[in-house]
Parts: structure tokens; sequence; C-alpha cells
């Protein structure tokens, strides 16, 4: 019998497994474990390095899985994916990975399985607490995480590229991982959770859980298979789960019981009820060149005389782009919310103060930026009293690109943020996808630089689970506009 050291990693079990394959020792001569000596017995002798151009040849599907497979806690893993090496190399079996029958490959499946959800759990539950600030300025931040599994190394990479302008640690019982001042480090685990004080921003992210919970929607079940309670001691809304959730049925009942509020339409000024009673359709120009001349006043006039598509009829009235007309950031949003129709200016509704909040902490200040809309008028279906947002339909779009681009060529930003996919294919087209380029886009007929993100109102609709996450991507995104890169 050989009793091989596996080490702690993919790594050092391949060395070992190598080396035994080249000595032809079967699965069934291989103990898997640390070797222990003493006094009175000698070490083990351990299977030889391989030597160059003599490592067996295996599918690339049997490499990634064992990678995988590496990061389980399950001791019996080293000799599962000796066993699979040792058919796919010496037993002929090459296509052994394609059968997911086989009771090997299904073992490792499922523990491959458990190990890319408990790296989904560290990437939703990792809840950052702030400690101050290093000499360089760099906000310096911990985290306390307890996974089932050794997913730290492969659950790093998110967090080095969504939080990569801060100095941070997550610390774990199975491996700690580092980013001080841009450099990677990951050290061993340790057993206390060393980051036990709250910060300022605990209080802040309570009170908005607290006014975002849906009693209506709360359904305990599904809620906990998706955040078991494990987690919730490392999470700071976690103490106010159970509160809100006794006082569920109360506050849905307080919700059925409110009658719905009074949409109360905005006056329409003399000059916009001059242009519906009496001033003709505007010809919108099939050449955008034919605006592109004109000030943004001018533009402004003509998009709110503009009938070429009928969303006009039922808003009330057209909501134009804000802010200097020599503006070096340019935003482009879909179209106006129900706030925004009321009160003519684009993004002050829910979406528009998480807009302004993100931007905030881009280091963007709103007011030297131009916020516009791909649609000018409120599309919306009636659900009672109420005014419930519609996408706007491609000919919609195509409607109003013509202002969109005079808008462009008045102000010529050199960086165009598009939030999401409306602004998105208005001026890049429909084979554009924010799930796809997400981030910097080649459109030098935009601008010199072209970023492309989410909708913030997308934000307001996330689960919760991905919400903060989310967030800080969007910031991201944005500080792409402020210098990044």
């Amino acid at each position: 019998m050989h009793c091989v050291d596996p080490g702690e990693s993919f790594t050092t079990w391949r060395a070992a497994a190598r080396g035994l394959v080249a000595r032809d020792v079967p699965p069934a001569e291989v103990i898997w474990e640390a070797p222990v000596t003493s006094l009175f017995e000698s070490a083990p002798v351990l299977a030889p390095p391989v030597g160059r151009g003599g490592a067996p040849a295996v599918p690339p599907a049997f490499v990634e899985l064992a990678q995988t497979v590496a990061c389980h806690a399950d001791t019996r893993r080293w000799a599962l994916l000796y066993r699979l090496l040792w058919r796919i190399v010496k037993g002929g079996e090459r296509r052994l990975m394609e059968i997911a029958s086989d009771a090997d490959v299904a073992m490792a499946r499922m523990l491959a399985k458990n190990v890319r959800r408990e790296i989904h759990k560290m990437h939703a539950f990792v809840r950052f607490r702030k400690i101050g600030e290093a000499e360089d300025g760099r906000e310096r931040f911990v985290a306390w995480f307890e996974p089932d599994h050794y997913i730290v190394e492969a659950g790093a990479p998110f967090f080095r590229k969504r939080f990569a302008n801060m100095d941070w640690s997550i610390f774990t019982p199975k491996g700690c991982a580092h980013w001080i001042a841009e450099e990677f480090q990951l050290t061993p685990g340790v057993m206390r959770n060393p980051c036990d004080d709250p910060d300022v921003m605990e209080g802040i992210w309570r009170t908005y859980y607290r006014s975002i919970f849906n009693p209506a929607r709360l359904k305990l079940k599904a809620m906990q298979s998706e955040m078991p309670k494990r987690y919730w001691k490392n999470l700071p809304e976690a103490d106010l789960i159970e509160e809100l959730s006794r006082q569920s049925s109360g506050r849905s009942q307080a919700m059925i019981e409110t009658p719905l509020r009074e949409v109360k339409r905005a006056p329409v000024n003399a000059y916009l009820d001059h242009l519906r009673e009496r001033s003709a359709p505007v010809e919108v120009p099939e050449d955008p060149a034919d605006v592109a001349d004109l000030s943004l006043t001018d533009v402004n006039r003509m998009v709110h005389a503009c009938r070429h598509c009928p969303l006009w009829e039922h808003a009330t009235g057209a909501v134009t782009g804000d802010g200097p007309d020599n503006a070096r950031i340019m935003i482009v949003g879909e179209q106006p919310g129900d706030r925004e129709d009321l009160e003519g200016r684009p993004f002050t509704g829910p979406a528009g103060k998480l807009l302004d909040q993100a931007l905030a902490e881009a280091g963007l200040d709103r007011s030297g930026i131009y916020v516009t809309n791909a649609v000018k008028h409120f599309k919306w279906t009636p659900r009672g009293k109420l005014r419930l947002h519609q996408k706007p339909a491609a000919g919609e779009i195509e409607a109003c690109k013509p202002w969109l681009l005079a808008e462009l060529s008045r102000v010529a930003p050199e960086i165009v943020i598009l939030l999401g996919g409306t602004a998105a294919g208005s001026l890049l087209g429909s084979g554009v996808k924010v799930t796809r380029h997400r981030g910097v886009v080649a459109a030098p007929h935009v601008a010199s630089r072209v970023i492309l993100t989410v909708h913030p109102s997308y934000l307001l609709r996330v689960d919760e689970l991905r919400k903060e996450s989310e967030y800080r991507q969007f910031v991201a995104d944005l500080k792409l506009a402020a210098g990044g890169s």
C-alpha cells in the first residue's frame, strides 16, 4: 500500500497522481492522506515525480472537473479523482467523462456542483465592513465568511474585479484572500472572526433593507433555500428578518386596505397647450443632419411638437435632455417614467435618485452631465389609478432617434454612457446586448468612449441576494467615465 499526501490543492494532488500513474500503482493500492510518522516507524515512500514529457494526456473536461472537485471538503475526493484518472489513462476509457450515468463521474459532478453553489453563496453573502483608509487614500474593508468547502481562491476573482479600487481582506476558516495595493495574496485560514465591529454603512443598509422588504411577497421556505440560516449570523440585516416576517401579515393587510393614490397630472403650460391644439405635426427628417445644426432649444421645441408616433397622445408632455450643452459626459436612458412625465425632467424618480447616488460614489457630478433618454414620451398602461411603465417598441425608438442624434451632435460629448438595452439599440443597433457587451464599447461614430451598463431601474427590480453586488458593478461601470479602464 502507498500512503500519499495529496497536499491542499489540485496542483499538489496532480503532481502526486502523475507519479503514481508513472509507476503503474492502481487506485486500490493508494491511501490518500497525510503520512503519519513516529519514532517507531519510517515514513512511507512516496511516488516519484514524473519527468518532462511524462505526464499522461487526459481530456480537458477531466482537468476542468478535477480542479473544481479539488475544492470540495470531502476527503474522498482525491481517491475519486485518481480512480477517474486511472480509468482514463490506464483503463482505456478515453470518453469516460461523457458517460453521465457512470457512478464515479456522477459523484464527481455532484461534488463540483456543491463547490460551484458554495462559490455563488460566497459572492452573495460576503458583507464588507469599512475599517479605515490606507495612506494612499484607498478605503480598507474586511469581511468574514464560513464556507463548507475550500473555495476562497476560486471565488476571489469575482471580488478582485468588482472591488478593484479598494483594499480588502476576506477571512475564512478555510483560507483567506487579500487585495492590498492592487496585489493579491492567499493566506491560511483563521478560526475566529476578526471583524466583529460594525461600521456606519451597516446602519444605512439595515434602514434600506427594512424599507424595501415587501411583506406581500414573503416566502420563507423559498428565501431560506436561497439564503440558508447558517449564513444569517454574518449578515447585518439578518436580525431584521424574523421581526419583519412576524409583521408581514399585518403589513400586507394594511397595504390592501390603503386606497390607491390619485395620479395628479401636472398642469400643461401654455406653450405645450398651444403646441397640442394648434401646431401641425412635425415631419421627422430622414437625414439626422437636417437637425444636427440646430440649438438644443430649437431641438426641444421640435420634440415637444413631434407627432411621428402616438406616444405623445397619452403623455403629459415630452421630456427633453437636461444639462450643459457642452458637457463632457452624456448619459442616455430609455424613456421618461411617471415622475419624469409629471415634472418634465429626466431621471427624477426612484431610478434617477439611485443614479444620482451611484454617480456620486463614482466621483461624477451630475450637474456637469447632460442627461437624456432615447424615447422622449412616457409610454404607460393604466392599472386602476396608476400608470405602469411599458417598454417602447422598435418603431417608437426609431421615431425618436433623430432627436437623440441631434442632441449628440450639439453636445458633442467625449464620453457617452448608455443605460440599458433601449439606449444601446438606439445608437449601436439591435445586435448590442448589455449582457454580452457590458463595459467599454467601440463606437467611434457615437463618441471617443462609449460605456454600456444596466439601467438603474434594473437595480430596483433585482432580487435581494444580488442587489448589492449588482449595484457595486454599476458604480464600477460609471467609474469607467471618471478615468477608469
